[in-house]
């Protein structure tokens, strides 16, 4: 599969998502799909302790972890979300920057781009703004942004170096990315690396644990560490682990 089959299938999927007028949140969401290995993998209630208004505006169920928590956002920071969907990451960090910060999310999908605006007029956070780009190729000045967050997306990425590369671009000296992801632990079979729908649905494009803490440093960062670990149970077919990480590193 090319780089831009995978691109289409996962714009596909994930702007069917935002135009449906409710929450993906619930029991069969895993990351945006229901079939599949991926329909395994449930994050549900990730934000069970926000800002109501901002969760029921800009929640769609597909994070797979609380990157926000643990990005020590301070007043007046910029911040960048990659792949910002509706905007909840977008929000939570805004309130944390204050009217002196910003944020950014950047999103390849027009469609979430559409539904993150609508929710920040809803939402009056006038701190923050959205981007249609690309992780590989993000449409963001280089040394310009103190924190990165991003939440279940990289994996969906398919030049993973890139993202990584273009973090490190993007993030001023001393700034630090804090993402949540899925990883791998053992070998995906050839035949789910090559399904789109897996891909869709953040199993295919997964890499091993260990390689993706690797791409980081290979970047330029340094301090990279897990500091959160949750894994997936499996069905006894699949011979291979999933596990949703939050990583730090530090430019």
């Amino acid at each position: 599969m090319s780089d831009s089959e995978i691109k289409s299938a996962v714009k596909e999927k994930y702007g069917e998502i935002a135009r449906k007028s409710g929450s993906c949140c619930g029991p069969s969401c895993g990351c945006g799909t229901d079939a599949g290995i991926a329909g395994t993998i449930t994050m549900n209630n990730l934000y069970a302790n926000a800002d109501p208004e901002v969760r029921e505006s800009a929640d769609l169920g597909l994070g797979c972890g609380t990157p926000t928590a643990f990005a020590d956002l301070e007043e007046g920071m910029t911040v960048l979300d990659l792949g910002s969907g509706a905007g909840i990451d977008v929000f939570l960090a805004a309130k944390k920057v204050g009217h002196s910060g910003r944020v950014i999310g950047v999103d390849m999908t027009e469609d979430m781009i559409g539904r993150a605006v609508a929710n920040k007029t809803k939402l009056n956070a006038a701190n923050t703004e959205f981007r249609l780009g690309e992780i590989e190729n993000l449409p963001v000045a280089s040394g310009s942004v103190d924190r990165i967050l991003s939440n279940c997306v990289i994996n969906l990425v398919p030049d993973k170096r890139k993202a990584f590369a273009e973090m490190y671009r993007v993030l001023k000296p001393g700034g630090k990315f804090t993402v949540s992801d899925i990883v791998s632990v053992g070998a995906i079979p050839e035949n789910i690396r090559k399904d789109l729908t897996e891909w869709a649905g953040c199993v295919a494009g997964a890499v091993d644990r260990d390689e993706y803490l690797d791409i980081a440093r290979e970047a330029g960062f340094r301090d990279v560490k897990v500091v959160a670990d949750t894994s997936f149970n499996l069905d006894n077919t699949v011979h291979f682990g999933l596990h949703s990480i939050t990583v730090s590193g530090t430019r």
